[in-house]
């Protein structure tokens, strides 16, 4: 699976990270590991949210059932309350 290999990586990343840090490395250099993770783990949420946006939400705005829009909607709007902006996932 695509996700688990971007998570992957991104834990492997971090513990690069953590060595550079307890080797004293140069701040730019672990800050520029530090943005790198961060942009692999924003990937990750526009997949998450783009699944979850094709499935969970399109089946709870399907099934007729106001409860269940409605749960997903105030989902959405946690979401979007505590991730701010999340750009749209490029085109393959």
């Amino acid at each position: 699976m695509r996700l688990i290999a971007r998570l992957k990586k991104s834990e492997g990343q971090v513990r690069g990270v953590m060595r550079m840090v307890e080797d004293d490395k140069y701040c730019v250099d672990v800050m520029n590991q530090v943005a790198a993770i961060q942009g692999a783990l924003a990937e990750v949420s526009k997949h998450l949210l783009t699944r979850h946006l094709d499935t969970c939400v399109r089946s709870a705005m399907e099934s007729g059932k106001p409860k269940d829009r409605t749960r997903v909607l105030s989902e959405l709007q946690d979401l979007f309350a505590r991730y701010g902006r999340i750009e749209k996932p490029r085109a393959k």
